[in-house]
């Protein structure tokens, strides 16, 4: 459910009531934990946080056009998703992730490689996300990108 829109604030005003207060809350949490060197933008149709070109020149391996990817958050049909590289890149920080929304959260964790599903509003873990965010500097990214996902093209 990629959305046409071209700047953060559209995209909080198209969303259905009962998906912006979660949303909201999910963008404050990672605008909060953000590391250095990182910022949002709009992309995929989903706020995307990415390392800009004027830190990481090189951009993206698959369209070096973009910036290097970090994390996005999106409202889908039947969920609202966060998709994180890191967790697909770096196994002990998924292990603890993994740890951490078992202890946090009563639902079983919906999850594909990269990308967190959250289907009951109330029961969004906002902090450990906020955490996750946090987890990994704009350096350590960009050394882990290159290890683990650029160089396996």
């Amino acid at each position: 459910m990629q959305s046409k829109a071209t700047s953060p604030q559209q995209y909080l005003e198209e969303l259905p009531e009962d998906r912006k207060e979660p949303i909201q809350k999910l963008r404050q949490q990672i605008l909060d934990n953000l590391p250095n060197g990182m910022e949002e933008t709009m992309n995929y149709g989903m706020f995307g946080y990415v390392i800009p070109h004027s830190v990481y020149p090189d951009g993206y391996h698959c369209d070096t056009k973009l910036p290097l990817p970090f994390m996005n958050l999106a409202s889908q049909k039947n969920f609202v998703a966060v998709y994180s590289m890191v967790l697909y890149a770096k196994k002990d920080l998924m292990d603890w992730f993994v740890s951490e929304y078992a202890k946090r959260c009563k639902y079983k964790l919906d999850m594909g490689k990269s990308c967190i599903r959250f289907k009951r509003m109330n029961d969004i873990p906002f902090e450990l996300i906020g955490e996750l965010t946090n987890k990994v500097s704009t350096e350590e990214w960009i050394g882990i990108y290159e290890t683990a996902i650029k160089n396996r093209k």
